[in-house]
């Protein structure tokens, strides 16, 4: 008797931009919290199964994009204090797994920044999948973790007087993606 291999089929997904953000948040002299984004990346994913576990995924940014809301400030992040957006225009994530995990779900990749690349894990929940008005299946996410910056060549601070430090080494990251089932 012959068996049959049953391949599953693969269902690639991309970018809804329009309901679709990625922040970040870092303490400004230890005491508040200054808030960012990207306003131009791009999210794919390929998956086999409808809970996405076992997708592979990848983003890029646009590292000339970054907006806290203040033009200084940002062309400082576009400098080669940081970004250096000229130099390295793009910041990627490539997935290495995306599993569950009780009741939500871990992704784990490739982070690079200014060609230095390490492993990061995000904590995600999985909004599901639904049809919007016009047809389109949509999945929801929302991904939240951290990061070192100084892990990624973005090293450049200041002293206080009270020999605190201005900008902090870690950087929070929250992101609501949805993506949209490619025909």
């Amino acid at each position: 008797m012959a068996t049959e291999n049953a391949t599953m089929a693969i269902t690639k997904w991309g970018l809804d931009p329009t309901h679709s953000e990625i922040h970040f948040k870092v303490k400004h002299l230890m005491i508040t919290t200054v808030t960012g984004s990207f306003n131009s990346f791009t999210v794919s994913a390929e998956t086999e199964n409808n809970d996405f576990s076992g997708a592979k995924i990848s983003f890029s940014a646009d590292t000339a994009s970054v907006d806290t809301g203040n033009e200084q400030r940002d062309g400082h992040l576009k400098s080669a204090d940081f970004f250096d957006a000229e130099k390295f225009p793009k910041m990627y994530f490539t997935s290495t797994g995306y599993a569950k995990k009780g009741d939500e779900y871990v992704l784990t990749g490739d982070l690079t920044i200014k060609e230095v690349t390490k492993a990061v894990t995000l904590n995600v929940e999985f909004g599901g999948v639904a049809k919007d008005p016009w047809g389109n299946t949509k999945a929801g996410f929302t991904l939240s973790g951290k990061i070192n910056r100084k892990d990624f060549g973005l090293n450049w601070n200041a002293v206080t007087e009270a020999g605190g430090v201005l900008v902090s080494e870690e950087v929070k990251i929250l992101a609501e993606i949805q993506l949209v089932e490619q025909q």
